[in-house]
């Protein structure tokens, strides 16, 4: 667990910390121009996260990336820092306006973010990122596994992983900035792009379920309620 406040003095920052809204499964702070954020991420995970902006930002983006401490660290008592990115909220409408293929494309070879796994392999397999499928009813995990197994012909990059409004800042210049990158991996486009496949969609909806039981459980089971027969613990 995170401490109760992040170790500012590790960035050399002085202003003092507010909270920020927004935040579902990390606390996030607010001090100056930085933004402070807890992270269950290992140092390994967060490096991977280099590469990957410097994709998005080739692709047009702007994106937050992280700042070592002054020690060099991506993480500092579970707590990462990231300049601050003023503008508005993102609306439906700037979703159209992401540049998804250009930024897929320069992702196709990246490998797999450590820790990590595709939906599509954790149909055979058991833990990756925020997923624990033994912690599921049998039947919801057997459910997810079975939902995912139709991901398994479709194109794979690294993706952001949660696209949607609340993830986009349009800034002062009229840019769009992409934040939380928390859940960024190498997995399937539909994740960032949607699809109208019902199959796909269920498969989307599966790792939403997944993802969420351990760390947002009230969201899970409300997501589980009717996905599969004994969804409910």
């Amino acid at each position: 667990m995170a401490p109760a406040a992040p170790p500012l003095a590790l960035w050399g920052i002085e202003a003092p910390p507010a909270p920020l809204s927004g935040g579902h499964r990390n606390r996030v702070m607010r001090a100056g121009g930085y933004v402070l954020k807890s992270t269950r991420r290992s140092a390994a995970a967060l490096a991977w996260l280099g590469p990957l902006h410097t994709a998005a930002e080739a692709a047009g983006l702007i994106v937050p990336r992280l700042i070592p401490s002054t020690r060099g660290a991506l993480v500092e008592g579970g707590w990462t820092c990231e300049p601050f990115i003023a503008g508005s909220p993102g609306t439906e409408a700037d979703l159209a306006a992401l540049p998804l293929a250009a930024f897929h494309r320069t992702t196709a070879a990246l490998p797999q973010r450590p820790g990590f796994a595709a939906a599509a392999d954790l149909a055979e397999g058991e833990a990756a990122g925020d997923i624990d499928l033994a912690a599921l009813p049998p039947g919801l995990a057997a459910a997810c596994r079975a939902a995912w197994r139709a991901l398994l012909p479709l194109p794979r990059a690294a993706i952001h992983g949660d696209i949607a409004p609340h993830n986009l800042i349009r800034t002062r210049e009229g840019r769009l900035a992409l934040i939380d990158w928390d859940e960024a991996r190498r997995d399937a486009l539909a994740f960032d792009t949607g699809s109208g496949d019902p199959a796909i969609a269920r498969a989307l909806a599966a790792w939403e379920i997944a993802v969420c039981w351990q760390v947002e459980p009230e969201r899970a089971r409300k997501l589980a309620s009717g996905f599969a027969p004994q969804s409910a613990p």
